[in-house]
């Protein structure tokens, strides 16, 4: 319970910190921005948010009629913010005051809320900065890629155990006439680090270039691409099984193939270009295989990336917990290994930053697919691409998820979406104008989307936005 003496001590401090937010409040405060102050301050090393008190020096206590349950808000905030805040009513001698206490996040954690990570900014509250999440995401741990897996080797030893021929291949540079240009160039790239005179080869080195990851220590052998391929649509039946055995540059390529060609037919784009076509588009699983290579956390030990294709959708999942939520998959990056995922990139391996997801859900809607769904698991993030289904097999669920995404992909091409465009994405006729206002206004509903008045205010032209935008 708070004290006079630490009420005092809040009200006559000379400005509000990154732990300490005033509100007058009079006599309502919107429960989503409380909401949203909860989590900054939680983001910021936790606070205190006090209703009642004028904001601006010399503050006055005003009073305040909000949340008189003071149970019932403490309850409604542990239900939607999934961490405890405790909530006292304090009296005062002019008003009541309502006082807000708000935990820590843990180390390493950022919280989020309606598809951002909140901080303040001076008076506003702002979706945390890219260097900000790395940061939080960082703390505690030690940098695994930049940990040694092998110590004390000769040059020729890390040429022997890096395929050095690889990476100058993939980074479109002439391989070096001698040796010690080779050892040089793995160098500045933090592959390898000079101890005296002999070296040793990052895990950087090993997990992107390692010959045969078996010749380094289990922490990186493990980390090798898992592909397994089921016969139907559980996993009764396997029809292949392959661990990789070889850095992430050298056996990507013959991974993806492997995995496209097990894909099954498209009949019905099959139909119309009259070719055959598998079901997945390649660039759409290239995607997502390599971002789930560059986003694993290799923290979590005896995981992998694991592809699992079935016949009726392939799941591409990662050790760890995205730094970014679902909802911002498509128009946001935030890599956890930069360095990784820099390199993957310049030996093209993946796409420039920022433009996987994107293509993955355009990819899906050229290829008549349902959306992608993104899932997150107590240690794992999962994407899953769906075979083709008609429309009318399509559950709420399946509608929604897609008129979301499509309403993103729109917005980042500075597009907005409409009835007529959500129709193209389905393959609708005309006809079919009801049954998408339907999946709309179901859309709408779910908080997902909103209309943007900025277009036009006739409900018969009107035109949508992500509801974060």
């Amino acid at each position: 319970m708070t004290t006079p003496e630490q009420f005092s001590q809040w009200t006559s401090a000379n400005t509000e910190d990154e732990h300490l937010e005033f509100k007058e409040a009079k006599e309502q405060f919107d429960t989503t921005k409380l909401k949203r102050y909860c989590v900054a301050l939680a983001n910021e090393g936790g606070g205190v948010l006090i209703l009642g008190v004028s904001d601006k020096i010399p503050r006055r206590v005003v009073g305040t009629a909000a949340f008189t349950n003071t149970a019932d808000i403490a309850s409604r905030l542990l239900t939607a913010l999934r961490f405890r805040v405790d909530v006292e009513t304090f009296a005062h001698a002019d008003g009541r005051v309502v006082i807000f206490h708000i935990p820590s996040r843990p180390i390493g954690t950022a919280y989020s809320l309606d598809g951002a990570y909140w901080m303040r900014s001076t008076d506003e509250l702002v979706p945390m900065s890219e260097d900000r999440l790395r940061d939080i995401f960082a703390e505690g741990k030690p940098d695994w890629l930049a940990e040694f897996a092998v110590v004390g080797c000769s040059a020729d030893e890390v040429v022997a155990l890096l395929d050095t021929q690889a990476y100058f291949d993939l980074v479109k540079l002439p391989y070096p006439t001698s040796r010690d240009g080779v050892i040089s160039r793995l160098e500045s790239e933090a592959l390898i680090f000079r101890e005296g005179q002999t070296w040793s080869i990052s895990n950087l080195g090993a997990i992107l270039l390692g010959k045969h990851l078996d010749s380094f220590p289990l922490s990186v052998s493990r980390k090798g691409l898992r592909l397994v391929v089921y016969e139907g649509t559980n996993k009764v039946e396997t029809k292949l099984e392959q661990i990789g055995k070889k850095g992430y540059a050298i056996g990507f390529e013959a991974a993806l193939s492997i995995l496209h060609g097990h894909a099954p037919r498209n009949r019905v784009i099959e139909q119309t270009i009259r070719e055959e076509v598998r079901m997945f588009p390649k660039q759409a699983l290239r995607e997502l295989v390599a971002n789930a290579l560059v986003h694993q956390d290799f923290s979590l030990t005896g995981m992998s990336v694991m592809i699992e294709m079935y016949s009726d959708r392939v799941e591409i999942s990662n050790p760890g917990i995205p730094p970014i939520p679902l909802e911002r998959f498509i128009d946001e990056y935030r890599s956890r290994n930069e360095r990784l995922a820099d390199l993957m990139r310049r030996m093209g391996i993946c796409e420039e930053k920022g433009s996987g997801i994107d293509k993955v859900v355009s990819a899906s809607e050229m290829f008549q697919l349902p959306a992608p769904d993104f899932r997150v698991g107590d240690v794992r993030t999962t994407a899953v691409m769906f075979a083709h289904q008609d429309f009318k097999d399509m559950s709420k669920a399946d509608r929604i998820r897609a008129c979301y995404q499509h309403c993103v992909l729109q917005y980042v091409s500075n597009r907005r979406m409409s009835n007529q465009s959500l129709r193209e994405r389905f393959h609708l006729p005309a006809t079919k104008v009801e049954a998408v206002s339907v999946i709309i206004n179901q859309t709408l509903e779910a908080g997902k989307i909103k209309l943007d008045d900025s277009e036009s205010t006739s409900r018969r032209y009107a035109r949508y936005a992500p509801f974060w935008a």
